[in-house]
């Protein structure tokens, strides 16, 4: 881990600068600048935190690819969105399963955005037979999906997400763990300050809190049949 911060608060000062200004012209104007102050230390962060990440999930993948690796593109999906704003103003990582698929696979994730950072894991919007495991899973060993969701930063993390309103059918209303049981989504979101980002430690601060929530991936890949 080097003795400096990974990153300056240049890449939160770019990303505010870029909610301002959401066009091609202006980034087009600073596309160096967010080369050299977001996309090249967020690939060096990833290659870095790749080690230590297989130490606690051998199938958790941290790949420092510029492109198709774990940085999502900057550039927004626009061709069925009214918002037409061309890039996303926040910077987000996600490490994967290797023998998942999406939808059906937790992910730990960070995201960078002023204001607003987080370190999570889980599984967002999992597809229907990965959903009816998992909602299985609970009904099945709530004893250990309490230990796992607990053990989520020992309560300084949170239960992020959608749900239903009423429990979904075939599975008992009165259940203690109704909640859960409601729920679309099944993430630990944990904010990041500002201030953490470019500290030099952040790389260890993200692995801890990825080491601590462990046993909510576990739960959740075991639930969908992954290793």
């Amino acid at each position: 881990m080097p003795a400096e911060s990974y990153f300056t608060r240049d890449l939160l000062k770019f990303l505010s600068e870029l909610r301002a200004h959401n066009n091609r012209d202006w980034f087009q104007k600073n596309k160096e600048r967010y080369e050299a102050r977001v996309r090249d230390p967020v690939l060096r962060f990833i290659a870095d935190l790749a080690p230590g990440l297989r130490k606690i999930n051998p199938h958790m993948v941290a790949d420092a690819r510029p492109v198709g690796g774990s940085m999502m593109r900057i550039y927004r999906d626009i061709r069925f969105s009214r918002d037409k704003s061309p890039y996303k103003t926040a910077v987000a990582l996600h490490f994967w399963h290797d023998k998942g698929k999406e939808g059906a696979a937790p992910v730990y994730y960070v995201r960078f955005a002023p204001g607003d950072s987080m370190i999570g894991a889980g599984i967002w919007h999992p597809e229907p037979p990965a959903l009816k495991k998992i909602r299985d899973a609970i009904v099945a060993d709530p004893k250990g999906w309490k230990r796992a969701t607990s053990a989520g930063w020992q309560g300084s993390g949170c239960m992020t997400g959608e749900s239903l309103q009423r429990v979904p059918r075939g599975y008992d209303p009165e259940h203690p763990l109704a909640e859960d049981l409601k729920r679309k989504d099944f993430t630990l979101g944990l904010p990041l300050p500002d201030s953490d980002i470019v500290k030099p430690d952040v790389l260890k601060l993200t692995l801890a809190k990825f080491r601590q929530t462990a046993p909510f991936v576990q739960f959740l890949s075991e639930a969908v049949g992954l290793p």
